[in-house]
């Protein structure tokens, strides 16, 4: 039976163009990549139990200018290859993934041609209560600048309104984060005004708990710019002022 890097090497054979074949004759080769990748994942799991390995989902490829340069017509074909590489990697050593896998490449002035290297990490996957991405649902600018707590993972941002918000795993938690070392209902964040806006976080008796500003908790108040840590996932929670005037129709 084939490797995983072997078919790898025969898919990206089948749709490269002779340009494509060019630009590798020297330098890095995406079968150095390939493997660098799998090294990675290997060397990045973590261990969620005794049958559980979490591995790492997002990648960033480093390169020179001239191996970047070489490279560029050619990153998306590359990454998709390389992502599907993993992704064959992954399910045969039955790691888990916290979402989908990501590859990226990036131009570094301190690396000579053919040089290169590779950085993994864990980014859960952020879904809103109807299931949809966070980053896809309309959390317009006007809603998140009517609201004065925000709660940002991964880059997506979402709204706090005074009812609070459940964080969990699970399909009924209001904000899902498909991490595996997160409970089905892991953490409450509620919001009391009085003369200000004050935040608190609830441990709902998850499994791995609580972490605020590098301390496990199970109740404690949250300042501005606090970050939690839910399995393992990293959220900040802004307090802010807001409009609550403000409409779509003002952005």
């Amino acid at each position: 039976m084939a490797s995983v890097i072997q078919r790898f090497e025969q898919r990206l054979e089948s749709v490269v163009t002779g340009a494509f074949a060019r630009a590798f004759r020297s330098a890095v080769q995406p079968v150095e990549i390939a493997a660098a990748l799998q090294r990675e994942v290997d060397n990045s799991v973590q261990v969620l139990s005794r049958d559980r390995m979490l591995a790492p989902n997002v990648f960033t490829v480093e390169l020179s200018s001239q191996d970047y340069e070489r490279l560029a017509p050619f990153q998306d074909t590359l990454a998709v290859e390389l992502a599907r590489l993993v992704q064959e990697h992954v399910e045969a050593q039955r790691y888990t993934l916290s979402g989908d896998i990501r590859i990226a490449f990036v131009e570094t002035d301190d690396l000579g041609t053919g040089r290169f290297r590779v950085a993994g990490a864990t980014s859960a996957s952020v879904v809103s209560p109807e299931g949809a991405s966070v980053t896809e649902t309309a959390t317009t600018p006007a809603a998140l600048r009517r609201s004065d707590v925000v709660i940002e993972v991964n880059g997506a941002r979402h709204p706090v309104g005074d009812q609070g918000v459940i964080i969990g795993r699970g399909s009924d938690a209001d904000l899902r984060i498909n991490d595996p070392g997160i409970s089905r209902k892991h953490a409450r964040i509620t919001v009391a005004r009085h003369e200000g806006t004050e935040v608190e976080v609830v441990d709902l008796e998850s499994t791995n708990g609580v972490i605020l500003n590098g301390r496990r908790v199970t109740n404690a108040p949250v300042p501005d710019g606090s970050q939690l840590q839910l399995g393992n996932t990293h959220l900040v929670v802004r307090i802010t002022e807001a409009d609550r005037n403000l409409t779509d129709a003002d952005v």
